[in-house]
């Protein structure tokens, strides 16, 4: 016998989620509805392993003395000195592709176009909306430096997001170039690189801090609402200013691509480096423009820095036009749903050559919600199974043979199996989402029909659906046919619109 104080507490870990069907399904659908169209583009599937060794993983990752220290880590066949290879979760789907594309390049198509969909671990501390584990979904080319290769990654994006369920006026792809301020740091004398890091990070607060924030922080510094203080990047107020007029380019709405890069290029001191980007740019607008993707799909802002460490080129990010509300009811942007860039160095860690890339991910979970908020998730809703109903163990063939007929034919279907009574399997059956009930009662069977209970329409009825006695009308709320109609029935049922519980 178990004594209660020594059985383990039901709990799930901090930072990882429990999920059940809907949530599950919903993802699935999405995650298959966005790999059609990296496939329709030519891109391959690719599937690496949970763990990588530590070292591969990139510099955002374990030290040799700390190899636990922001992922999941273990030692791998440890001698006995302690002495063996760390290995870890993956953190993101992109450190383990540039291994893979060092370990097999010879072998390689050249580019090698592939994406990959799975869960990442993060060893960081969880809170609200935000997990040590997750679901990813990748796209990127290897091998290619042209910027056409960024264009086709953007606009693909633009359709998997479409193909996914957003209307094409619910989402933005912004672009910009890191280039852009590797050009007026040079042509400003700003040589130090943490100097500028800290510059960069400052630019990516503009969304939050507006400009009056992002120049404090450009300055001297910034002391916050909570009483902190952040050390600015004491940058000259000349390379300020030029910062200021480069990022203002970003707040005309209407601008189109190639008015911002006009605004840009009349900037002027941007250097080597900005004239580069300006041109890379460029090459993208046309073959956006080729690619028949419009300008409100896809605009062109120097506000998005993204990945400070990481990016070396174009970058780019995919938000959401959408205004949600808090549990406060308080209006809130939704935001980012994904983003991307140009990586040229990742690669080049493990050959040492320098391998040009460029991608593009977005968090699946993320992007679910994402739907959900848009409003996009009622027409797309996961339906539960039919459920037959069970009345007596005497009549047992009757409910196999319609729960049979009804997989037959494709509908998803289950047979109550459990022991309660008609109005349990009733309860049951409405928390399982199911369309429609199927009752095949002593009487039912003796007159060779069944009784076929909607509850869609109650579910409408319950959430107040206008003209009552319309809905009614059309679609009443419990019905009995001929026991050969089952299945056209039970079919219009299922497939007509309806309100989740």
């Amino acid at each position: 016998m178990t004594h209660a104080s020594s059985r383990p507490e039901a709990r799930a870990p901090r930072g990882f989620a429990d999920r059940r069907g809907r949530d599950l399904i919903a993802e699935r659908r999405l995650v298959t509805r966005v790999s059609a169209v990296y496939e329709r583009w030519g891109f391959e599937p690719l599937d690496t392993g949970a763990f990588e060794y530590a070292d591969a993983l990139g510099k955002f990752l374990p030290d040799a003395d700390r190899p636990n220290e922001g992922v999941f880590a273990l030692q791998d066949d440890p001698d006995e000195a302690g002495n063996g290879e760390w290995m870890a979760l993956r953190y993101d789907l992109t450190a383990p592709l540039a291994r893979f594309a060092a370990q097999n390049w010879e072998t390689l198509p050249k580019p090698f176009r592939r994406y990959a969909f799975g869960p990442v671990w993060r060893n960081e501390k969880p809170g609200p909306g935000r997990f040590r584990e997750f679901v990813q979904c990748d796209a990127d080319t290897v091998g290619s430096d042209r910027p056409e290769a960024d264009a086709e990654i953007i606009a693909m994006a633009c359709e998997g997001l479409q193909a996914a369920g957003l209307a094409p006026d619910q989402a933005v792809m912004r672009v910009s170039n890191r280039k852009l301020f590797d050009g007026l740091f040079e042509a400003g004398g700003i040589e130090d690189a943490g100097q500028r890091l800290t510059a960069l990070r400052a630019i990516d607060k503009y969304d939050r801090l507006g400009w009056e924030g992002v120049a404090a922080l450009l300055g001297e510094g910034r002391l916050d609402e909570s009483g902190d203080y952040t050390k600015g990047a004491q940058l000259p107020s000349p390379v300020i200013a030029r910062i200021q007029a480069l990022l203002a380019t970003a707040t005309v709405e209407r601008f189109s691509r190639e008015e911002v890069l006009r605004a840009l290029s009349n900037l002027g001191g941007l250097g080597a480096a900005g004239a580069a980007a300006l041109a890379e740019l460029a090459a993208i607008d046309r073959a956006l423009g080729a690619m028949k993707v419009g300008q409100d799909a896809v605009r062109f802002d120097p506000t998005i820095v993204r990945g400070l460490e990481y990016y070396t080129g174009a970058v780019f990010e995919a938000e959401l036009l959408l205004e949600t509300t808090d549990e406060k009811g308080r209006a809130v942007r939704f935001g980012s749903i994904g983003g991307g860039g140009r990586y040229d160095d990742l690669v080049a860690r493990f050959t040492g050559e320098r391998l040009p890339a460029t991608g593009f991910s977005f968090g699946v979970s993320r992007l679910a919600s994402a739907l959900r908020a848009a409003g996009r998730g009622a027409a797309d809703a996961v339906r539960g199974p039919v459920v037959v109903i069970v009345f007596s163990e005497a009549d047992m063939q009757h409910y196999l043979d319609a729960v049979a007929e009804l997989r037959g034919a494709g509908i998803a279907a289950e047979l109550y199996l459990g022991r309660a009574g008609m109005k349990a399997q009733m309860k049951y059956a409405d928390r399982r989402g199911a369309p429609a009930a199927v009752i095949l009662g002593g009487d039912e069977i003796a007159a060779g029909q069944v009784t076929i209970k909607d509850l869609h329409a109650g579910r409408a009825l319950a959430a107040g659906i206008a003209d009552n006695e319309a809905w009614k009308a059309e679609r009443p709320g419990q019905l009995t046919v001929s026991r050969g109609e089952l299945v056209a029935v039970v079919r219009r049922i299922a497939d007509a619109p309806h309100t989740d519980a």
